[in-house]
């Protein structure tokens, strides 16, 4: 009777670390290239910004040789104190400016800008933050898959190597780019759509306009790729256009993967399991994906927590003789280990350094007092993320 327990207590971590492995090895690869139709569509690229006057002078000239008769650009200075709006009219660009202090966030925002659009729509709205860069040929192959597959399109967004940057902000780089890379390659590849990351998301006018934009969500675009999925409408990735920005301090790194994490975790919470039965009763395999992808906490939560049952489960053999589910968890936390040190190996040195990488149980410790809060109900709000001002190879 006892055996049943024990795998019942064994059972989510074991499947959420199969579900970590499973993305991580298919995402192992890079996608490859494609083409698509020399025809530019008419292309938006929607900015919001909230007090970037240190950024948004660098973003605008790095994107000035972008523009065109058929690429344009619009920046929403929202709720600023600051030279934002100024600074993007010297540089003779469209600013709107909205002020509303009881409705704060990205996607109150993106709503803005998507009414002062309405008159004059584009073909395809790329939003793009502020502190952001990209090159044209990513521009183009977005605007072109998006209206081509008349489908959302999520560009590779990762955050500019730093070797001298602390051990934290070298593994939370990491951590960042196998969220938004090899784990977006393997949910493509077990059939899934991608997750939204929000900058470098392309959509096509006749979905953007309907989209529910207007929220205080501190994940917006989580929350509009799962929309977007449940729809029927999931978003997909393309990994040849590319999106980077500098990296948060390291003062500011805690607070930022607070806020995504508390998010993320909240999204999940609400969002994982009604996917998982939708998709099955629909026989919609995308849907049944996502709500896999949400079963899979931040990388250090996951580490902990299975660490933690481990030892759990550890505890229970010692007093039953049952060793089974212990030795399937410890089975399960290894090969999660091997597929991190893998995909370090074949590209994620880019960002971490081996002896930043020794220094990952130190940065679980770290992000303790992020987990302990969620289970409070103390949920981080939104706030910007102070960035560098300089501008760096991704």
């Amino acid at each position: 009777m006892i055996a049943p327990l024990i795998w019942l207590v064994a059972a989510p971590p074991i499947l959420a670390l199969s579900v970590f492995v499973a993305e991580m090895l298919l995402g192992t690869a890079r996608a490859r290239r494609r083409s698509f139709p020399a025809t530019m569509p008419s292309t938006v690229l929607l900015i919001p910004a909230h007090n970037e006057a240190a950024t948004i002078g660098a973003t605008l000239q790095q994107l000035e040789p972008l523009l065109s008769d058929r690429i344009s650009l619009l920046v929403v200075a929202d709720n600023c104190t600051d030279e934002t709006a100024q600074i993007v009219r010297a540089a003779g660009h469209r600013v709107v400016e909205r002020a509303d202090e009881t409705q704060r966030g990205k996607g109150y925002a993106l709503s803005f800008g998507r009414d002062c659009l309405k008159s004059d729509p584009p073909g395809c709205v790329i939003v793009f933050d502020a502190d952001c860069e990209t090159d044209a040929d990513s521009i183009a192959d977005l605007a072109r898959a998006c209206i081509g597959a008349n489908s959302v399109m999520q560009a590779r967004y990762v955050l500019h190597s730093d070797k001298a940057a602390s051990p934290k902000v070298q593994i939370s780089n990491f951590a960042f780019w196998v969220k938004n890379v090899v784990r977006q390659r393997g949910l493509k590849r077990l059939g899934g759509g991608a997750v939204l990351v929000g900058t470098g998301m392309a959509f096509p006018w006749k979905i953007f306009k309907d989209m529910p934009l207007a929220t205080a969500n501190i994940v917006e675009d989580l929350a509009l790729g799962i929309h977007l999925t449940q729809a029927g409408r999931a978003p997909a990735y393309l990994e040849q256009a590319l999106v980077s920005s500098a990296a948060a301090s390291e003062s500011a790194t805690l607070g930022q993967r607070t806020r995504w994490e508390h998010g993320f975790l909240g999204m999940a919470k609400s969002h994982a399991l009604p996917a998982l039965g939708q998709g099955i009763a629909r026989g919609n395999r995308t849907l049944f994906q996502l709500g896999l992808h949400l079963l899979v906490p931040p990388l250090a939560f996951l580490i902990l927590c299975s660490l933690a049952v481990l030892v759990l489960l550890g505890g229970l053999a010692l007093l039953t003789g049952y060793w089974l589910p212990a030795i399937t968890l410890a089975l399960c936390v290894a090969a999660a280990a091997a597929m991190v040190i893998l995909n370090w190996a074949i590209e994620g040195h880019r960002w971490l350094s081996f002896g930043a990488m020794l220094r990952l149980p130190f940065y679980f410790i770290w992000k303790i007092p992020v987990y302990l809060r969620f289970a409070k109900g103390d949920v981080a709000g939104w706030t910007r993320t102070e960035r560098p001002t300089n501008r760096a190879e991704p």
